[in-house]
């Protein structure tokens, strides 16, 4: 990262969300799922991976097994056979009957809508009970990955030194009525405009308000 940017004014902040918000006012997240539990699997998958890469491993997975009881009766084997194109999925595969498992146990099957609750699960950290509890229960959590980190210090949004420290800066500084939906407007601006070697200023929306310098220039030829 580089130096540290000064935080920009709550009219500057208003401004983005407002912008965001004209250009997509329904941003939605780009993994697969079909109920809050295949969610939160695709979610714990996607760690170190793409979705498009989660996606294609979860499509035949998911259709065998979309619920706890039915991931825990296939086996880690099998689950890891399924999604052995997405890194470290050993690991994830063993996350992924586990948590299965203890869903099964302690929660009737049924993902919790409690941070406390999924954070106790195999594989689920915050950032990942923060996407579960935004994206299916509806709250206005922001889970910080390398994109809103990288996007919330290089615009001056939410400039902190950690993942949580940035993630609190964003739910004090973020307007209330654009909360439910930051996550995605900032995750997708950062996959895809305000990448990491290349940031694509030159059709940024909001390069008026952002910090960073020194902006790129529109490529040759183009």
């Amino acid at each position: 990262m580089a130096k540290k940017v000064k935080a920009l004014p709550r009219a500057d902040v208003e401004a983005i969300f407002a912008r965001f918000a004209e250009i997509e006012a329904e941003p939605k997240g780009e993994l697969d799922y079909s109920n809050a539990f295949t969610l939160l699997v695709a979610v714990v998958l996607s760690a170190q991976a793409t979705d498009v890469g989660v996606n294609k491993a979860t499509r035949a997975l998911f259709a065998l097994a979309p619920n706890p009881e039915a991931m825990v009766a296939l086996g880690v084997e099998a689950i890891a056979e399924h999604i052995k194109t997405i890194g470290l999925y050993r690991g994830k595969a063993k996350n992924v009957h586990a948590l299965s498992r203890l869903l099964i146990e302690r929660h009737g099957g049924q993902v919790p809508e409690d941070r406390e609750a999924l954070e106790a699960l195999p594989g689920v950290g915050r950032k990942t009970a923060n996407v579960v509890l935004n994206i299916w229960f509806g709250q206005p959590t922001i889970a910080v990955d390398t994109h809103l980190f990288r996007v919330s210090n290089r615009t001056g949004l939410a400039p902190g030194a950690t993942v949580l420290e940035v993630e609190k800066q964003l739910l004090r500084r973020v307007p209330e009525r654009y909360l439910l939906r930051a996550h995605h407007w900032l995750i997708l601006h950062g996959r895809y405009v305000c990448k990491a070697r290349k940031p694509e200023c030159w059709r940024c929306e909001i390069r008026q308000w952002c910090r960073f310098e020194p902006k790129t220039p529109l490529p040759v030829g183009k």
